[in-house]
């Protein structure tokens, strides 16, 4: 009597162990789908669980928005607004301001084809190099000797691939002179303060 009514008690509680199971394999399934497919792995390669994020997430209100980078300053950007650099700068504008036409028409003279090997300069371009390069010359009167003819471009004694300019001589003779010694000596003339400053700077291969 006593296991009939157990296996009667079995056979009515069947169908419901089954359902059980089934969900709870259904359940487990379903968690391993989601695992799969939204486990995100940490720098370590380990899964954040759900606690960790909510975890995260509460400091990340907590703390608030992230601080903005503060921007790296160079030694140079800070120079920018000293009063001294300002007006070193002024001046170094001052000085290739005034000297850019000169120095402008002799490279160009120079350097380019303006005129051939051994050609004397034009009386206008002849005026400006006497005046504002050749007069400056440290060396300007031995340059000049017994007098001076005229002006004229050619190749360099001792580097015969380039070009310098003459002093023709009134007793025929001639030698070369140095358009940046000329520059670098106008500029130490009219602008004592800043001038060595300024001729290391723009001077550096002369």
């Amino acid at each position: 009597m006593a296991a009939a009514t157990v296996g009667a008690l079995f056979l009515r509680g069947a169908p419901l162990l089954r359902s059980r199971a089934t969900r709870a394999l259904s359940v487990r399934c379903l968690s391993a789908g989601f695992s799969t497919a939204d486990t995100s792995p940490t720098l370590s390669g380990s899964p954040i669980s759900s606690n960790e994020e909510a975890s995260a997430l509460h400091i990340s209100a907590k703390l608030g928005a992230a601080p903005k980078p503060t921007p790296m300053t160079t030694p140079s950007d800070q120079w920018v607004d000293h009063p001294e650099y300002r007006k070193w700068k002024d001046r170094e504008a001052e000085i290739l301001e005034d000297i850019e036409p000169i120095v402008f028409l002799a490279k160009e003279i120079i350097h380019s084809d303006r005129y051939r090997d051994g050609e004397r300069l034009t009386d206008e371009d002849e005026k400006e190099v006497t005046e504002k390069l050749l007069a400056y010359h440290p060396h300007s009167e031995d340059k000049i000797g017994c007098g001076l003819d005229s002006i004229m471009v050619d190749r360099h004694p001792k580097f015969r691939n380039s070009r310098c300019l003459f002093v023709v001589r009134t007793d025929g003779g001639w030698i070369d002179f140095s358009y940046h010694k000329c520059l670098r000596a106008y500029i130490r003339e009219k602008y004592p303060t800043y001038a060595e400053r300024f001729i290391r700077e723009h001077f550096k291969r002369s």
